[in-house]
C-alpha cells in the first residue's frame, strides 16, 4: 500500500487518489514516438543477440566427440532448474562469497520479472500489480535491488581492490595471451553493467516513491526518496522517465554482447548440468569401441574432437578459479590449472568469433579449431600432472568437467601419438605381460603365508558368499600386504564364507585407463570380467580393499558387459560390526585418529560414513582434517601418478596432505586405499614418522576382542 500523496487524509494507493490530478507520468504510458523507438531498439538488440547465439550453437555442434544428452527431457529440465536456483551447490566453498552470490543470482533472476513488468507499465496505461501481490512485489524488488548492488560491489572490490589471491590463475600454467587482461575487463564490464542497470532501476523507484509521497513496501527506495522530497512533480517525472530508459536501455544494449561475457554462465551453466552424461560415478569414463572401423583416431587432440558437452564447458566457465583452488596439482605449484584449460578453450572460440563480422556466421574452418589442444589450451606437463581426483568436477558451480578433457587428451597422446612419460612404459608392459603394473610374476597368494589360517581360493571353496578381490597392491606391495592380511583376518574372525581368485586374478586396468591407454584397459577389463563370470562372482558379493578396483569393477565394467556388486572393505566391516559378528575390545581403543578420504572411495563413489563408523568403534573419535569428505585433498597417487615421477612444482602432493593430517594432533592416520597408504607412508617417513599410518582394517584387527 502506498501512502497518500499528502493532500487527502486517507492512506490509499496513489493511483486511486483523485484529489490531485496526476501529471504525465511514465508509469502511465509512453508516447507513441517513444514506443516506436523502444521497439526498434529491442528488435535490433534481439537480432544481434540471435546472430551471436547462433554462432555459439555452431561452436557446440562443431564438437564431434559426442552429442549433448537430450533424452529424458523432463528430468534434464529439472536438473537445469535445480542448478539455476541452487547455483551448483556453490555454498560448499567460500561461504561469504557464495552467500553474496546467491543474493546477486536470485536478484538477477527476479529482475527478469521486474524488467518485464516495467515494460508493461511503460506501454499499458495504468498497469500495476494490484493489491497485496503488488505490495509483496515492490518489497522483493526493493530487497533484491540492494542484494544485487551489495553483492556486485563486494565482488568488484574483491577482484580489483583486495585482489584476492584465490582468483589468480596459476602463473606457471599455460594461458591465452589475451586472457589475463580479458578476464579483468570482462569482470569490470559485467559488474558495471549490473550496477548501472539495477542502480538506475532502484533510483527510478525512488523518484516514483517521492512523487507519490512514500511507500512502506519499498524501504530502501523510500529512504532514498527522502532526498527528492520537495522537488516539483514534473522534475520527478522526468527523472523517473530517464531512469526507466537507462535501466531497460542498458539491458538491450548489453544483450548482443552478453554471449561474449562470463555472464553467459546464467544459460550455459544450467544447460551443462542438464546435458551431462548419466554416469554411474563421478569419474566413470566412457569406453571407446575399438571394433568400430569408422573411428579414425582415439581421444581428444583438437577442439573438434571434444564432446559437445565439453564444448559447452568453455562457454559456461565463470573464471572463478574454484577448480584450481582444490586441484592438488595446482595447489602444489604444477603447471596444471583446470580453470586455465577452460579459459583457453573459451578464448580459442573468441578468436574464431573475431575472424568474422558480428552479424556473420561462425567461420568453422578457422585454424583455431584444428590446432592441437596440447600447446594451445594446456601444456604437456599439465596433462600428466592430473591425479584424476575429480575435485575440479565436483566443485564446479557450472558443471564443467576439465578432468575428462585431460584424460581424453591422454588417450590421444598414448593411443595416437605414442607420447607419454617414460616411467609409464614399465607399468603398461607389466600389465600386458604379467597382469600387474609391478611386473611381478610371483605367486599371488604369497601374502597369505604369515596368516594362521588358510585363505581359500574359488576352486577350493566354490560355494563362497563373498569374493575377496585382493588387487595387485595387496598381492605384491609389501605394505599393502599388511592390509590384505588384515582384511582376510576380519573376514575369518567374523565367520564370513569367502574366497579369493588367487593366481586367476589380474589387474583391473585402472592405471592404464587413467593414463590414457584405453586399449590396454579394455583388454585387461575383458579378461577380468571373464574370470569373474567364470567364478560366479556376478551372482555374489565382491569386497575389495582398493577403491580403484571398487570403482573400476563396480562402476566402469558395466559398459563392457560386467555387472558386479562391489563393496569397499570398510563398508563390509561396518556391517559386520553392526551385526555383532565382530567384537571390539574397548581396552584397545585408540585415543585419537584422523581419516584420509580416498578420492575413489569418497568423492568418486560417495562413501564417507562407513570408514568413520568403523573408526568410531575402535577409537575415541575421529578428528577431521580441514579438507575432508567430498573436499578431501588427494594423496597424489591417482591418475597413474603412482607409476611415474611427480611433475615439477613448489611441493609434493603427498607432503601437502600429510602435513594437514599431522596438524590435527592425532597420533594415527587411518587410510582405506593401498595407493594412499604408499604415498602417506612415504610422507610420514620424510617427516620423521610422527604418526602411525594404518589401514582401517589393520586398526580393527588390533582392536578385536
Amino acid at each position: 500500500m502506498l501512502t497518500c500523496c499528502g493532500v487527502c487524509s486517507s492512506p490509499v494507493i496513489a493511483r486511486e487518489c483523485s484529489t490531485v490530478p496526476l501529471l504525465y507520468n511514465l508509469t502511465e504510458m509512453l508516447s507513441l514516438p517513444e514506443k516506436v523507438l523502444f521497439i526498434t531498439l529491442v528488435a535490433a538488440s534481439l537480432y544481434a543477440a540471435a546472430c551471436t547465439f547462433k554462432k555459439l550453437w555452431s561452436v557446440v555442434t562443431l564438437a564431434q566427440g559426442g552429442a549433448l544428452r537430450l533424452d529424458q527431457a523432463g528430468a534434464r529440465i529439472w536438473k537445469a532448474i535445480s542448478a539455476l536456483f541452487t547455483q551448483g551447490r556453490i555454498i560448499r566453498n567460500r561461504k561469504i562469497s557464495s552467500l553474496l552470490h546467491f543474493g546477486v543470482a536470485w536478484g538477477f533472476l527476479f529482475f527478469l520479472l521486474v524488467n518485464a513488468l516495467d515494460i508493461l507499465e511503460g506501454f499499458i496505461t495504468g498497469f500495476a500489480v494490484p493489491g497485496p501481490a503488488g505490495a509483496i512485489y515492490r518489497l522483493l524488488s526493493d530487497l533484491f535491488s540492494i542484494s544485487v548492488l551489495v553483492g556486485v560491489t563486494y565482488f568488484l572490490l574483491r577482484r580489483f581492490v583486495r585482489k584476492d589471491a584465490s582468483l589468480r590463475i596459476n602463473e606457471k600454467s599455460l594461458l591465452h595471451p589475451k586472457a589475463r587482461m580479458g578476464i579483468a575487463r570482462d569482470s569490470l564490464l559485467v559488474g558495471a553493467f549490473i550496477l548501472l542497470h539495477v542502480g538506475f532501476r532502484l533510483l527510478g523507484s525512488s523518484f516514483k516513491v517521492a512523487y507519490f509521497g512514500g511507500d512502506a513496501w519499498s524501504p530502501f527506495a523510500n529512504q532514498i526518496s527522502l532526498a527528492w522530497r520537495g522537488l516539483p512533480p514534473s522534475t520527478l517525472t522526468i527523472a523517473e522517465h530517464a531512469c526507466w530508459w537507462l535501466a531497460l536501455g542498458l539491458i538491450f544494449a548489453f544483450l548482443p554482447y552478453f554471449p561474449y561475457t562470463k555472464h553467459l554462465h546464467l544459460i550455459a551453466g544450467p544447460l551443462n548440468f542438464a546435458t551431462r552424461p548419466d554416469r554411474s560415478a563421478l569419474g566413470a569414463l566412457e569406453p571407446i569401441n575399438f571394433e568400430d572401423q569408422s573411428i579414425e583416431k582415439f581421444g581428444v587432440a583438437t577442439f573438434r574432437d571434444l564432446s559437445q558437452k565439453h564444448a559447452v564447458d568453455a562457454l559456461s566457465c565463470i573464471m572463478c578459479n574454484r577448480c584450481a583452488e582444490v586441484c592438488p596439482a595446482s595447489v602444489t605449484g604444477k603447471e596444471l590449472s583446470p580453470a586455465a584449460l577452460e579459459i583457453n578453450k573459451r578464448y580459442m572460440v573468441w578468436d574464431a568469433f573475431k575472424s568474422s563480422g558480428p552479424l556473420q556466421p561462425l567461420n568453422t574452418a578457422h585454424d583455431v579449431f584444428n590446432q592441437p589442444l596440447v600447446g594451445s589450451a594446456i601444456s604437456e606437463s599439465a596433462v600428466w600432472a592430473c591425479t584424476s581426483c575429480g575435485a575440479c568436477v565436483d566443485v564446479c558451480p557450472v558443471g564443467n568437467e576439465p578432468m575428462f578433457d585431460i584424460l581424453n587428451i591422454r588417450r590421444d597422446l598414448v593411443l595416437t601419438q605414442s607420447k607419454f612419460p617414460a616411467q609409464l612404459k614399465g607399468a603398461f608392459t607389466g600389465m600386458e605381460r604379467n597382469g600387474n603394473p609391478w611386473k611381478m610374476s610371483d605367486d599371488r597368494l604369497a601374502w597369505t603365508k604369515p596368516l594362521g589360517f588358510t585363505v581359500p581360493t574359488v576352486e577350493e571353496n566354490p560355494d563362497y558368499d563373498v569374493l575377496y578381490w585382493v588387487g595387485c597392491a595387496g598381492a605384491f606391495d609389501p605394505n599393502a600386504q599388511h592390509t590384505a592380511r588384515a582384511i582376510a583376518t576380519v573376514l575369518h574372525s567374523a565367520g564370513v564364507n569367502f574366497a579369493v581368485l588367487g593366481n586367476a586374478e589380474t589387474c583391473t586396468g585402472d592405471t592404464a585407463r587413467r593414463a590414457g591407454n584405453e586399449y590396454l584397459f579394455t583388454e585387461m577389463a575383458r579378461g577380468v570380467i571373464e574370470a569373474l563370470h567364470g567364478a560366479g562372482a556376478d551372482k555374489k558379493q565382491i569386497v575389495t580393499g582398493c577403491p580403484h578396483c571398487l570403482h573400476t569393477i563396480g562402476k566402469e565394467y558395466a559398459d563392457l558387459g560386467g555387472h558386479f556388486k562391489v563393496q569397499h572393505h570398510t563398508q563390509l566391516i561396518n556391517t559386520l560390526v553392526g551385526d555383532g559378528r565382530l567384537k571390539i575390545n574397548a581396552g584397545k581403543m585408540l585415543e585419537s585418529v584422523t581419516f584420509h578420504d580416498p578420492c575413489y572411495l569418497g568423492r568418486h563413489n560417495g562413501e564417507f560414513e562407513a570408514p568413520r563408523a568403523v573408526l568410531g568403534e575402535v577409537s575415541q573419535g575421529v578428528i577431521e582434517m580441514a579438507r575432508s569428505r567430498n573436499n578431501s585433498f588427494c594423496c597424489g597417487a591417482g591418475g597413474a601418478q603412482v607409476w611415474k615421477e611427480e611433475e615439477h612444482g613448489s611441493g609434493a602432493v603427498n607432503i601437502n596432505r600429510f602435513t594437514e593430517a599431522a596438524a590435527t594432533g592425532a597420533k594415527t592416520l587411518a587410510i582405506g586405499c593401498p595407493f594412499c597408504a604408499r604415498m602417506l607412508n612415504d610422507a610420514n617417513a620424510a617427516a620423521g614418522k610422527p604418526m602411525h599410518v594404518k589401514d582401517v582394517a589393520e586398526l580393527v584387527v588390533e582392536a578385536l576382542a
